[in-house]
């Protein structure tokens, strides 16, 4: 065998070993620290938490480095990333995000229709934008932006609330406005839509 395809050969070998023994430590790290609210396998132990399975790898890092910075703030989360590195940030949002989504059942279909027009149109009497101008015809987000299909419903709630209140601000300042032009009914409608989707 020629050295550059063995050196390559064990190249490989090695990377791969390397990246299998470091499964284990953020595995840990997310039992430790995730599990009990988010799942083991990022599905969310409780409608008030949010779920991660499926979440965008970068959008989880920047809220993972804003409750440790406390620009985000949780009196829960940040005790939790406090002393985590970027590295360690970084794998915990790898794992979650290579993790396969949900969807949520709705106990009151007839808000499904309302929920996909606000979603999809937004209310121009009202001026709420359509939500698929940032997150996307299939709410699958981006980079930066969440990924909202499968997300629980009272979570999604209890975010608009946080926007409409200002108490959470650091995102879009775009979200404040939406949230605060959205009736309780649109706001419900559009949670249900969106946890349902997969």
């Amino acid at each position: 065998m020629p050295k550059k395809t063995l050196y390559l050969a064990l190249s490989t070998v090695f990377f791969a070993a390397t990246a299998q023994a470091a499964d284990p430590s953020v595995e840990a790290l997310v039992a430790n620290r995730c599990a009990t609210c988010h799942g083991a396998e990022g599905h969310a132990t409780s409608p008030i938490f949010p779920s991660l399975a499926g979440q965008n790898r970068e959008y989880l890092i920047k809220q993972l480095q804003d409750f440790k910075s406390k620009k985000r703030a949780s009196d829960t989360m940040a005790p939790q990333v406090a002393d985590m590195s970027d590295e360690s940030i970084a794998a915990v949002a790898g794992f979650f995000a290579s993790k396969q989504a949900k969807t949520h059942r709705v106990s009151d279909t007839d808000l499904l229709p309302v929920g996909r027009y606000i979603f999809t149109k937004g209310n121009s009497w009202s001026g709420v934008p359509a939500c698929t101008t940032c997150h996307g015809e299939n709410a699958a987000g981006s980079t930066n932006l969440p990924r909202l299909a499968g997300q629980n419903s009272r979570y999604l709630l209890s975010q608009l609330k946080d926007f409409n209140q200002r108490i959470r601000n650091n995102d879009n300042e775009a979200m404040h406005l939406v949230a605060s032009r959205l009736t309780e009914l649109e706001a419900k409608a559009v949670a249900d839509y969106l946890s349902q989707l997969p």
